[in-house]
């Protein structure tokens, strides 16, 4: 299985990309992850919802450049749809059987995603209806599609 993920941002923090090396390094033995990251827009502080809408479309556009139009697309969001782990794992697995080879998850920037990003999403995902930081969510991603994968395999992981 291909599965890509396309953020906006690049990881800052030092222990987030140590986390994320390490979940992309677990993952390398089930699938061929790739991480794309298109550049994120500085938000003034006080930004009306006009510039922040036209921020969301510059960065929404950039995500476009690397999106795969055949692919099964999941866009984290915060109204959609919540798995349990166990769930998530199936979803995966029910894709693969059916045919699909290649997955696509998107995560948006600190403003979220354009309108036109949310409208290609085959799937709303949300893990939560808390808000994250967009640089946590891709560890947390990559820690859920690792478990999926281990859960799928009947190999133990840590509940």
């Amino acid at each position: 299985m291909k599965i890509s993920i396309l953020c906006v941002g690049k990881i800052k923090e030092k222990f987030y990309s140590d986390a994320v090396a390490e979940y992309m390094k677990r993952l390398g033995r089930y699938a061929d992850v790739t991480i794309y990251e298109a550049a994120d827009e500085k938000t003034p502080d006080g930004a009306s919802k006009e510039l922040e809408r036209q921020i969301k479309e510059k960065e929404g556009k950039r995500l476009l450049d690397k999106w795969d139009s055949s692919a099964y697309t999941f866009v984290l969001a915060i109204n959609g749809k919540q798995f349990s782990s166990e769930k998530f794992s199936e979803k995966i697995e029910e894709l693969g059987v059916y045919g699909t080879s290649h997955i696509q998850f998107v995560i948006g920037g600190s403003l979220g995603l354009s309108d036109e990003i949310i409208k290609k999403a085959d799937a709303l995902l949300s893990f939560s209806q808390m808000t994250f930081p967009h640089q946590l969510m891709r560890v947390v991603l990559l820690e859920q599609i690792y478990r999926a994968y281990r859960i799928m395999k009947n190999e133990p992981y840590h509940k």
